[in-house]
């Protein structure tokens, strides 16, 4: 019996190496991108997000700057997600800044925004990953030291809605961010942000907003 105890040591440790980590890839745009550290002080919460998560957990963030649900399909960066995706990974989902925009290569119009975050969703679920929808972050925008979150106009409603529809999890982050900046202030909520931006996020901004996603994630039961 003592013979045995060796492979059996030996096995139990394959094993333990060789569980599969919990796969999520990140589609969005700047405020969820990864950016060079020794060029800008601007960082984006799927940049921060590995910092809140065990080692079980890998990330791909493929979130750029200035694409919307248009471009990242035009660029074929959604079709670099799917061609690595596998049966139960999970896809964040996080678009509407740029869908607004009124360049025509990036402005998505409210019925085709929802037509593509649709799109999106079938296309996961036809990989077998599992896509979850992710409101845009609260663009801190004040008027007489009231938050007004204005240029986002109805987008985030529109990804409630489709998560709804679609049965989709949903991590409301534009909610959750917005809270947080009500609760901080005018003032105090500078410090989130890059100075004179209220849409990109600092370190510290990135940091606190991936704290929400994560525990969004743990809500959902994604994460421990």
């Amino acid at each position: 019996m003592k013979t045995l105890l060796p492979l059996f040591i030996f096995l139990f440790i394959l094993l333990s190496c060789s569980s599969p980590k919990t796969r999520i890839f990140i589609a969005g745009d700047s405020t969820a991108q990864t950016y060079d550290i020794s060029q800008t002080q601007m960082r984006g919460w799927g940049q921060l997000l590995p910092v809140y998560l065990s080692d079980e957990v890998q990330v791909y963030n493929y979130a750029k700057a200035g694409r919307s649900t248009k471009s990242f399909r035009a660029e074929h960066r959604w079709d670099s997600i799917m061609n690595k995706v596998q049966k139960g990974d999970y896809i964040l989902i996080q678009f509407g800044h740029n869908d607004t925009s009124s360049k025509p290569e990036r402005h998505a119009s409210p019925i085709d925004f929802k037509n593509n975050l649709v799109q999106f969703i079938s296309e996961a679920r036809s990989k077998q990953a599992i896509p979850v929808l992710l409101t845009p972050i609260v663009m801190r925008t004040f008027e007489n030291g009231h938050l007004v979150d204005n240029r986002l106009k109805t987008y985030p409603g529109i990804i409630r809605e489709v998560a709804q529809e679609q049965n989709v999890l949903l991590i409301d982050v534009n909610t959750k961010t917005r809270d947080l900046i009500l609760k901080l202030g005018d003032e105090a909520s500078k410090v989130l942000y890059m100075p004179g931006d209220d849409t990109h996020t600092n370190e510290r901004g990135a940091q606190e907003y991936a704290a929400i996603v994560a525990k969004g994630l743990q809500e959902l039961k994604i994460i421990k």
